[in-house]
C-alpha cells in the first residue's frame, strides 16, 4: 500500500509534458504565402469528390491560358477520368476526342516543355540522377535543369498536357497526373501546367484498367467530371483558399538537408526533386 502511495506521489509531482520544440526546418506563419484563385482549377468527380489543382501559370502561360477558357466554357462538364494506367498515370477529358473545343482556345500552342531560366531558391546538394541541376522555387515548385534549359518536372501528382505526336503540343483539355513512380523520362517532352494540391487519393486509388495504355474499355468503368471550375469564378464563399510553403527561406533549407541527410538509423540513400515535400495548406473563406 504504501509502494502504491509513494509511485502516486511521484506521478503527481512529475512536470507536466512539455510541447516538442520546432525543429530549424519547420515552417513559420511568414512561410506561407496565398495561391491567386484564379490559379487554382476544383474539378469535381462523381460522388462529390473534389481534386484541386494549382496551375503553374508563369511557366505555362499558355496552355494554362487555354485551361482558364476551357474552364469558363465548362468544357470538362460531363467528360471523364478515361484511362488508368498502373504505376503510370491517371488521364482525363475527352475520351471520344471529337468534343470540339470551345471559342478562344488555341488548338496548338507553343511548345512550353521548358521554361525561361533555371533559378531556384533552394538548390538540391547534388545531381539528381535526371538531371544535372535540381531545386525549388520561391513559389514552390519542382525545377531541374542542364546549364542550358531548365523545365518542371513530371513527380507524383503533377499535372501534364496530354498531346498527340509532335508538331502537337497539346491544347490542354486533356491532362494527366503521375499516379505511381515519378514520370520524369517525360521531362521535356510534355508541358507541365500544374500540380495537384488537394483530392490526389482519388485518382491514385482509381481501378486500373487491363487495356492497351490503361485506356478504360468500356464508358461504364470511366468517372464522370461534373465540372471544372476556376476558384476565381466560384461565388466568394464557396471557393477554395490556399496556401503554399515558400523555399526562399533558411527553414526550407534545412528541410532539404533533412532530407538529404536523415538521422540515424536511417541512411542517407540520395535525394531526388520529388522527394521534397511541397506543403500548401487549405485557408478558411472569407465570408
Amino acid at each position: 500500500m504504501i509502494a502504491l502511495l509513494l509511485a502516486l506521489l511521484a506521478i503527481q509531482a512529475a512536470p507536466a509534458a512539455q510541447p516538442a520544440a520546432p525543429l530549424p526546418s519547420d515552417a513559420v506563419a511568414g512561410d506561407w504565402r496565398a495561391i491567386p484563385d484564379d490559379e487554382l482549377l476544383v474539378m469535381t468527380l462523381s460522388g462529390n469528390r473534389a481534386v484541386v489543382i494549382r496551375l503553374a501559370a508563369r511557366f505555362a502561360p499558355a496552355h494554362v491560358a487555354n485551361i482558364r477558357t476551357l474552364a469558363r466554357a465548362h468544357w470538362w462538364d460531363a467528360a471523364s477520368v478515361y484511362r488508368v494506367q498502373e504505376n503510370w498515370v491517371a488521364q482525363w477529358g475527352d475520351a471520344t476526342e471529337r468534343k470540339p473545343l470551345p471559342s478562344g482556345v488555341v488548338d496548338v500552342p507553343p511548345a512550353e516543355f521548358e521554361i525561361g531560366g533555371f533559378a531556384p531558391a533552394q538548390m538540391l546538394p547534388r545531381p539528381d540522377g535526371y538531371a544535372l541541376r535540381a531545386g525549388i522555387t520561391a513559389d514552390g515548385w519542382p525545377i531541374a535543369g542542364d546549364g542550358k534549359a531548365a523545365w518542371l518536372t513530371h513527380c507524383y501528382g503533377m499535372v501534364g498536357v496530354a498531346r498527340d505526336a509532335l508538331p502537337s503540343t497539346g491544347s490542354g483539355a486533356e491532362l494527366f497526373t503521375p499516379i505511381g513512380q515519378s514520370a520524369r523520362r517525360l521531362d521535356r517532352n510534355y508541358t507541365v501546367v500544374g500540380r495537384i494540391i488537394e483530392g490526389m487519393q482519388y485518382l491514385s486509388a482509381m481501378p486500373r484498367s487491363d487495356a492497351p495504355l490503361g485506356m478504360y474499355a468500356t464508358e461504364a468503368e470511366r468517372t464522370a467530371i461534373v465540372s471544372a471550375r476556376l476558384a476565381s469564378d466560384m461565388p466568394s464563399g464557396e471557393r477554395p483558399r490556399f496556401e503554399y510553403r515558400a523555399a526562399d527561406t533558411s527553414r526550407f533549407a534545412a528541410l532539404i538537408a533533412s532530407k538529404a541527410n536523415p538521422a540515424p538509423p536511417t541512411v542517407p540513400t540520395g535525394l531526388t526533386v520529388c522527394d521534397v515535400p511541397l506543403a500548401t495548406r487549405r485557408v478558411a473563406t472569407r465570408p
